[in-house]
């Protein structure tokens, strides 16, 4: 009878086995979004895998996202693109209606405004990016910024109708045009360079207080809105980037994120270096912040991360190259993606979570956004050799399409 009922028993282990093989596996097939990462219990980790996403085309491993800029005679919205990068095609689109009173534009009469939608949607001569520097390497990270990490809401800054006072708010994907949340009623205010929480339960953004000092500040998308003060800020010239879990601010350009989440890229006035320590707390890049900071060799752009010790650059010559993020120094050789004869320039806006390409925009130097006629010529790239690239096109491409995540 033992010897039986050990059968039977050895029997049922093996089918709970097969089951929870079976179980697992499915469970494991249903999750194509990022893997959360839990904080290591040695170091803060300040990245963004710490969160977990919902499961939908803007989030799952292999989707490239983009973001174009529609305007007509009374409407403006922002189109996001989830893509399918074997077959350059899309998965699923979203739309971000832009409020009337929006800041997306900045023209004569009322009071200029630093947005990154302002970058987005500047598709104009006369309306052309607020911040000092619109390269692609500089626009495309403050463009990501907008949104929150599954492109569900996108921060904006609303003018008053008196044109000179403005507030942060946001707009959540497909609603109304009229259907947005304005975070504060205060008057006089002076609120700028809203940004998204990877999370999207809050808004950030620089202000001005009463005594004419610059902060960050924030407010939560829910409840009462109530101001939360961050820390001192620069001014309103520099965009933010938040990451981390709870989130938290750096003001900065070409802010990218190491993949282990303990090193950024950033460039601000007067401060020496590329490469950075995350942060531990909200601010400006500083001269403490910089002292052990890397200098990364030859690079104007940094398109982005390549592994946790590599960054890819677009170097002084126009050509792009892979630079070791300890040392500063450049390795192997450049990836000339056009040629000098061409008449064309390639600035990078992309690279791929694997690090294995990358996608730039190719145009007339001063002219991404067509204005002498053309279409739009956006390329992949590998980052293991030098090539021309795999050109992308697609008819809801345009000139003003930026393209800003690649899981």
């Amino acid at each position: 009878m033992l010897r039986a009922l050990t059968g039977k028993v050895a029997v049922l282990v093996a089918v709970l086995a097969v089951l929870c093989v079976q179980g697992c596996s499915s469970q494991s097939e249903e999750k194509e979004g990022p893997e959360p990462e839990e904080p290591s219990p040695s170091a803060p980790y300040r990245g963004n895998r710490a969160y977990a996403l919902p499961d939908s085309a803007f989030t799952r491993k292999g989707t490239v996202v983009t973001a174009t800029c529609h305007m007509g005679a009374r409407y403006a919205a922002v189109s996001v693109q989830a893509w399918d990068p074997t077959r350059w095609q899309p998965r699923e689109e979203r739309f971000f209606s832009i409020p009337t009173d929006a800041a997306f534009s900045n023209y004569p009469g009322v009071k200029e405004v630093n947005s990154p939608l302002v970058d987005l949607c500047g598709v104009s001569p006369d309306s052309r990016s607020p911040y000092a520097v619109d390269d692609l390497e500089y626009m495309t990270p403050r463009i990501r910024a907008l949104f929150d990490l599954a492109f569900t809401r996108m921060a904006v800054v609303l003018r008053d109708p008196d044109g000179k006072t403005t507030h942060a708010g946001f707009v959540e994907s497909d609603a109304d045009q009229d259907d947005y949340v304005r975070l504060s009623d205060a008057t006089g205010g002076d609120e700028q360079n809203a940004v998204m929480s990877p999370d999207g339960r809050s808004v950030w953004f620089t202000y001005t207080t009463p005594a004419g000092a610059h902060r960050i500040g924030s407010r939560p998308a829910e409840g009462d809105h109530r101001l939360s003060d961050e820390a001192p800020a620069t001014g309103h010239d520099l965009p933010l980037a938040l990451s981390g879990k709870p989130p938290h601010a750096v003001q900065a350009n070409m802010v990218h994120l190491a993949p282990d989440g303990r090193r950024l890229t950033a460039t601000a006035p007067e401060i020496f270096g590329h490469v950075f320590d995350t942060l531990d707390s909200s601010g400006p890049l500083t001269a403490t912040s910089a002292r052990s900071a890397t200098l990364l060799s030859g690079c104007v752009g940094i398109v982005g991360w390549i592994g946790d010790d590599r960054v890819l650059c677009r170097t002084q010559s126009g050509a792009f190259r892979t630079v070791d993020a300890r040392t500063g120094r450049a390795e192997g050789a450049a990836i000339a993606v056009v040629r000098p004869t061409d008449g064309v320039v390639a600035e990078g806006m992309l690279v791929s979570a694997d690090g294995k390409r990358f996608i730039v925009s190719v145009h007339p130097p001063n002219d991404r956004y067509g204005e002498r006629g053309g279409q739009a010529d956006f390329r992949v790239v590998t980052t293991s050799r030098e090539g021309g690239g795999t050109r992308v096109s697609h008819g809801s491409l345009s000139h003003g399409s930026v393209f800003l995540e690649w899981w």
